[in-house]
């Protein structure tokens, strides 16, 4: 399989270095690029440095930070036009374990089109973790869950390897979402265009380098997101009930 990992980054400098060299380490013969948001930090320069160094970097610019939901549709297009037959996505910061990179990608070699890294199946966890956010977020799958059908513990995960067969049959221009949303999102279409879909545990740990670009907003969008989506799938439901009932 042509694997290609999409890294998102803006102002990453402290942690870009690393994070390459140790992907590398985990995936020899894959491809990674990053799509760097126009970090002032001169992220996107270390990238390239790198990547004249170790090999298979690849970067792709942008002019302004634009998200990062639009960042993964960016960097999986660009993976679909040349050929890769597998989009692995994960943070720069190193909250994301690149050693964890084979055990995450080897269930798309079993038949699976979505593998999650999961902190909520068994062998699943997140390390000093204050009770609230834990709550927060268990309790927020748990909702989009139930609510969407998803069948999944961790759709809100960002560590997580898709197979180009899925990629192509998802709509990915009409994938709005950033952040949390952005995964249930693209959680949710998968299970609609019939993907088998597993989770495999992971260890989330918390940056410690940089800042988070995670905030408040961006949970409410998503828990909204969720709820109109829901909404959504309940009416389609009754239509196609009473279509059934009617003829």
């Amino acid at each position: 399989m042509q694997v290609l990992v999409v890294i998102p980054t803006y102002n990453e400098s402290e942690n870009i270095d690393r994070v390459l060299r140790r992907v590398r380490g985990a995936l020899p013969d894959a491809t990674v690029l990053v799509v760097d948001d126009g970090s002032p930090d001169g992220t996107g320069d270390i990238a390239e440095k790198v990547g004249t160094g170790i090999g298979n970097i690849e970067l792709l610019r942008r002019t302004e930070k634009s998200g990062l939901g639009s960042a993964y549709r960016a960097g999986f297009r660009w993976g679909l036009d040349r050929g890769f037959d597998v989009c692995v996505e994960m943070d720069a910061d190193l909250s994301h374990d690149p050693d964890a990179l084979p055990d995450l990608v080897a269930p798309l070699g079993k038949g699976f089109e979505l593998v999650i890294g999961s902190r909520y199946v068994p062998g699943g966890s997140i390390p000093n973790w204050a009770w609230h956010r834990r709550l927060l977020s268990r309790g927020g799958n748990v909702y989009a869950s139930t609510l969407l059908g998803l069948g999944v513990t961790d759709s809100t995960s960002g560590f997580r390897a898709y197979s180009a067969s899925v990629l192509n049959r998802i709509a990915l221009d009409n994938i709005r979402a950033e952040g949390y949303g952005f995964q249930i999102e693209m959680t949710y279409q998968a299970k609609r265009a019939g993907a088998p879909i597993v989770e495999v545990p992971i260890r989330f740990v918390d940056r410690t380098e940089g800042e988070s670009k995670m905030s408040m907003i961006i949970v409410v969008e998503a828990l909204g997101l969720v709820t109109w989506w829901g909404i959504q799938r309940v009416v389609h439901v009754f239509r196609r009930k009473s279509r059934t009932a009617g003829g």
